[in-house]
């Protein structure tokens, strides 16, 4: 306890027991030299209760930044604790899960029902090992918690946030109008009136499961022991960080997908300009000023590109007449190269003749970010006990439940049409 905290509670304890005394109207001697005792002892913890507080002000300065990331950095120490070895061995032999692993699972199972055992999502971010070619796992670095999405998720590097919900659909009101000023035309004059501040709610419902399925022979729950645990956590993150990211900016809105926000871009309102011409700096450059102008954007350093690796090809092929700069050296001059998120599965292929293909460009505004993507409680991780019986294995399906939306279409714009080649 804090020195200061104890003088100010004997303090309280003096002015109780003085207050007691002062009372009396015929106190006897000894009351009379207890309050004299105890006025003294008040005068002197004056004193050094101030002098308490100037020491104990220097050692919370210092101590501050200490403070401010404690309980980032345990709840970071706590989720490197969760072990998916636990998980596969309770499901296949019935081993009782102990340690951080069991707390985590038993706090996740008071906040919602699961069939099977319940998988924090930070859980699947904390990654280590490769695979040899024996098909051994074999861990060589263990990887930070960096991000609620998985590290190399390129909705994660587009601005994307990722939101835990209990239970529900959710909205958020997003403001889609702004109240304007207006100054007064004449002493007399009044100043503008009231403008409408509307709003538009953008709902997330769990309508959307992801499920993927992992097969673990018996040799490998009995040779691969402790590397096992890097073995699952990493096959089990790539798969499902691989169908989020596509289904972030590709999903089809049907057969159980949710809308994707280059397919959804009508349905969100999100502006599509067509270029229809030979891709350049200058298509990107224009779209760029319209984020600018409308305010979602103070500087081409704050927007975010999704472009394919042939877009980059090919504009790094394209010399300006007379120079030896490109149309790449061009982009990544005004927008930096980590705001520039490759892919081959979050856009589609080139198509069309003459070849074509489409960059989404993001940005965040005051804050907000400008995709949203839910995820329904932890990963549901159920056992199948009967495909592997025979051959003695496990067979478990990790279930995820997922939405995606968009917060303000004036965040995103999709260009289309960037030609590859000449007609």
């Amino acid at each position: 306890m804090l020195e200061s905290v104890k003088i100010a509670r004997r303090q309280s304890e003096i002015r109780q027991n003085l207050a007691e005394l002062a009372g009396k109207e015929n106190p006897t001697e000894d009351e009379v030299r207890q309050m004299d005792e105890q006025d003294r002892e008040y005068r002197s913890n004056e004193t050094r209760y101030r002098a308490a507080l100037i020491a104990e002000d220097a050692e919370r300065r210092d101590a501050g930044e200490e403070l401010e990331t404690r309980s980032d950095r345990e709840w970071s120490d706590m989720m490197a604790g969760f072990e998916m070895r636990q998980v596969a061995l309770a499901l296949d032999e019935g081993r009782q899960l102990d340690g951080q692993t069991a707390e985590i699972v038993t706090e996740l199972r008071e906040q919602g029902g699961f069939r099977g055992i319940p998988v924090p999502w930070q859980a699947l971010e904390v990654r280590a090992g490769e695979t040899v070619a024996s098909g051994t796992p074999h861990p060589v670095q263990t990887r930070p918690i960096i991000d609620r999405l998985f590290p190399d998720s390129v909705a994660s590097r587009m601005g994307a946030q990722m939101i835990s919900i209990d239970a529900g659909a959710v909205e958020w009101p997003v403001t889609t109008s702004g109240v304007t000023a207006g100054w007064a035309d004449g002493e007399t004059a009044n100043v503008a009136g009231p403008t409408t501040y509307a709003t538009t709610d953008r709902a997330m419902s769990p309508d959307h499961n992801l499920g993927i399925q992992m097969r673990i022979t018996r040799k490998t729950l009995k040779q691969s022991g402790a590397a096992l645990e890097q073995a699952v956590r990493r096959d089990m993150s790539g798969a499902m960080g691989a169908a989020m990211d596509q289904a972030a900016f590709l999903g089809t809105g049907a057969n159980g997908q949710p809308l994707g926000v280059i397919t959804g871009a009508a349905t969100y309102g999100i502006t599509t300009t067509p270029v229809d011409a030979l891709a350049i700096w200058g298509a990107f450059r224009s779209a760029v000023t319209r984020f600018m102008t409308a305010n979602a954007a103070g500087s081409p350093d704050a927007v975010r590109a999704l472009i394919r690796p042939e877009l980059w090809d090919y504009l790094d092929s394209v010399l300006i007449s007379g120079t030896a700069v490109s149309e790449w050296d061009r982009l990544v001059k005004n927008i930096p190269g980590g705001n520039i998120a490759m892919t081959n599965n979050a856009l589609a292929a080139p198509s069309g003749s003459p070849s074509a293909t489409s960059s989404l460009l993001t940005t965040a505004a005051g804050g907000v970010a400008p995709i949203f993507v839910g995820a329904w409680g932890a990963v549901d991780v159920i056992r199948d006990p009967y495909s592997d019986a025979q051959s003695g294995g496990l067979r478990i399906t990790a279930l995820a439940t997922m939405d995606v939306t968009v917060a303000r279409p004036a965040q995103l714009e999709l260009l289309t049409g960037l030609e590859l080649e000449a007609a």
